[in-house]
């Protein structure tokens, strides 16, 4: 479900990167705006890719945590934590794919340091961890904080979506044991 659509847009990712080397080489010294260009165009390429694989995976929560609580439970306490473990186990699995996203990317464009961990390096990055330890190669140098912003972004969506799948599920128990209909 996820290969095809990554393919593509890291296919597309590199051939825009390879022509702006072409132009950054046909400008000499003046290629300075091209390569900043060029570091915003892949980081937005590989943020699009994880905000959409995050609404793949946002859908798929939204509409089991719809289809659960319509039935009568005499525990309420326990559904929510049967519901609630699913639910971030799914969006940190997500978030470790979207980190994958990140870590191949830097692999395609030598991002980190020859030797470099490139998973780690990714992790710190869109965690916002910051340790510093690894550094980016200078012409790569803004994909660090692109990737931060870009999971800064995600992990607030997964925060809402919780906290949402949190709210639906306990209203519609509520709901449920004192004889109304669900919402």
């Amino acid at each position: 479900m996820f290969a095809q659509p990554i393919r593509v847009g890291f296919a597309v990712l590199c051939q825009i990167e390879r022509d702006l080397a072409i132009a950054i080489q046909s400008r000499g010294r003046k290629g300075g705006k091209v390569r900043m260009l060029s570091q915003f165009l892949v980081g937005a390429g590989l943020s699009a890719i994880n905000i959409a694989i995050h609404a793949l995976v946002m859908t798929m929560v939204v509409r089991v945590a719809r289809a659960v609580g319509t039935n009568q439970r005499s525990h309420t306490s326990l559904f929510l934590i049967a519901v609630m473990i699913p639910t971030v186990a799914v969006l940190m699995a997500a978030h470790v794919l979207e980190v994958v996203v990140w870590s191949f990317g830097y692999l395609m464009f030598d991002v980190a340091p020859a030797g470099a961990d490139r998973l780690y390096f990714a992790f710190v990055n869109y965690t916002t961890l910051g340790y510093g330890d690894i550094v980016p190669v200078e012409r790569w140098r803004l994909l660090g904080p692109l990737t931060a912003m870009n999971g800064v972004l995600l992990f607030g969506w997964s925060t809402a979506v919780i906290f949402e799948v949190l709210r639906r599920t306990l209203a519609r128990t509520l709901d449920v044991r004192e004889g109304r209909a669900p919402y």
